[in-house]
């Protein structure tokens, strides 16, 4: 394929995000949701789909998806019941699956990609949906069969299905990265994407620009990354352009990404609602969504990663790429937020979160749960240097890491280590007078108009006094001396 010939061509992508929720048993029984025990331990008579056996909601099911919705700014559904998808697979013991198809608990949403090149992105969410998941087939393990794990059978899931407004891959990849970071921020689902937890299934079409139809939608699945969503959607563009410049036509399928060589393979005709033969389930009630259970769910959630995202940008007057970094994490940003308690220097804060923060995070492969220190001792470290106290090289290469190792504040670190700065002009003044008596001929080349000297003189200075010297006032009172010599 050519660049002229993808120039001809408008992508459309639409995105179908499944979302494990986080609760302590499944979505219609009592039976534990939790990752990795043994196949078939998580079971019983309900999960199995015995006949007699009847579902039960799960309350905690129906708060989550409440909260996602707040969250995606939708519209949540007064009046909801269950429907019936009926379809055979043997991961899923009843034959059919317990499902929202007419009246999905939120529509009509929307989330904003942030953009370096204009005004964010909108990208509309058609539905959220309350579902349960299948088991797992296991095809690499026996050679001649396939193994059924049903543990994941009847884990509560919520299909959170966008409207097809992403026009690129990366896109699609900023996307998914905003909704699992969503997720994280509200607690309901671990948004691990390599364990199965969080799972997309893309739809790409490409047709002409300016045409009025849609292309013929094909639906990619089995995509365990959002990097392998965005390589798949990358593939599936080419393919799908080359097919139709070649004077071919598409059929609309479900494919499936391999991770290996890069290439979605066909797996299967799209089905179409009717062979699913939707019909309302009759064992569980209707469920009924009133506005005083919603306000109850939305005082209790978290501040969410775009209202920080505006509040840094906007009041603690932070650069887009700091507030972007700093609500990356739910657990950063809220220790952040109580830096911030204890100090007026965001920017300084931010340095830190994002530096020394940051790195011991990295070098010791924890999260910020098992850091050592409290927020206020980051903001002490801080006044420190505000302060004049001492230099932010110290702070960081000599003070910061004996806070991580004895636990005591930075101001008691500096005095017992005597890394209280110098700011004393008598003081400083011994300094700079052995520094240049040392260096006459660097003196004189100073005063002869080489003013870059001064940076090898506060090198010099800064050795002499064991890097206890004011930088700014020492600078000030050297470049006089210098010029008086």
């Amino acid at each position: 394929m050519t660049q002229e010939q993808r120039n001809k061509y408008e992508v459309v992508i639409g995105l179908e995000v499944h979302a494990q929720l986080l609760t302590k048993t499944k979505a219609y029984s009592s039976d534990v949701n939790a990752f990795g025990a043994s196949p078939n331990t998580h079971t019983s008579p309900v999960t199995l789909g015995h006949p007699g056996t009847l579902p039960v909601m799960n309350k905690k099911s129906i708060e989550y998806a409440i909260k996602l919705g707040i969250a995606l700014n939708c519209d949540i559904a007064e009046y909801q019941y269950f429907a019936r998808k009926n379809y055979f697979y043997p991961d899923l013991p009843k034959g059919y699956q317990i499902t929202q198809d007419k009246t999905p608990i939120c529509t009509g949403g929307f989330i904003d990609l942030k953009s370096d090149k204009g005004p964010p992105k909108r990208i509309g969410i058609t539905r959220i949906h309350m579902e349960e998941d299948a088991g797992k087939s296991i095809h690499d393990v026996d050679v001649y069969d396939t193994l059924v794990d049903l543990n994941r059978a009847g884990t509560p899931l919520l299909e959170i299905v966008t409207e097809p407004d992403m026009r690129d891959s990366q896109e699609a990849y900023q996307y998914l990265s905003e909704i699992r970071k969503l997720v994280r921020y509200l607690e309901i689902c671990d948004g691990n994407m390599e364990e199965g937890s969080l799972r997309c299934d893309a739809n790409i079409s490409v047709r002409l620009y300016g045409a009025p139809e849609l292309g013929t939608k094909v639906e990619v699945k089995n995509m365990n990354s959002i990097r392998n969503v965005q390589k798949a959607i990358e593939f599936e563009i080419i393919r799908q352009i080359d097919v139709l410049e070649e004077g071919g036509s598409l059929s609309q399928e479900t494919r499936g990404f391999d991770a290996l060589n890069g290439s979605t393979i066909s797996m299967r005709s799209k089905e179409a609602a009717n062979d699913y033969r939707y019909f309302p389930e009759p064992d569980l009630q209707p469920i009924f969504v009133d506005q005083g259970q919603i306000n109850l769910v939305k005082a209790e959630m978290p501040p969410l990663p775009d209202f920080l995202f505006q509040k840094y940008v906007s009041e603690l007057k932070l650069s887009d790429y700091d507030a972007q970094n700093l609500t990356e994490a739910k657990e950063i940003a809220l220790y952040f937020e109580q830096v911030i308690e204890h100090t007026s220097n965001y920017k300084s804060a931010a340095n830190w979160m994002m530096g020394a923060v940051k790195s011991y995070l990295n070098e010791n492969g924890v999260d910020i749960s098992a850091f050592p220190l409290q927020p206020k001792a980051i903001a002490g470290i801080i006044e420190i240097i505000d302060s004049g106290q001492v230099s932010g090289s110290i702070a960081s290469q000599k003070i910061f890491p004996e806070m991580i190792a004895s636990g005591e504040e930075a101001k008691q670190i500096a005095v017992r280590l005597n890394l209280i700065q110098v700011s004393n002009e008598d003081d400083l003044g011994l300094f700079i007078d052995q520094v240049v008596a040392n260096n006459p001929s660097e003196a004189q080349r100073f005063k002869n108009g080489e003013q870059q000297l001064i940076g090898f003189f506060m090198g010099q200075l800064m050795r002499v006094s064991k890097g206890k010297a004011d930088p700014k006032i020492a600078n000030s009172l050297l470049r006089k001396k210098l010029n008086d010599a």
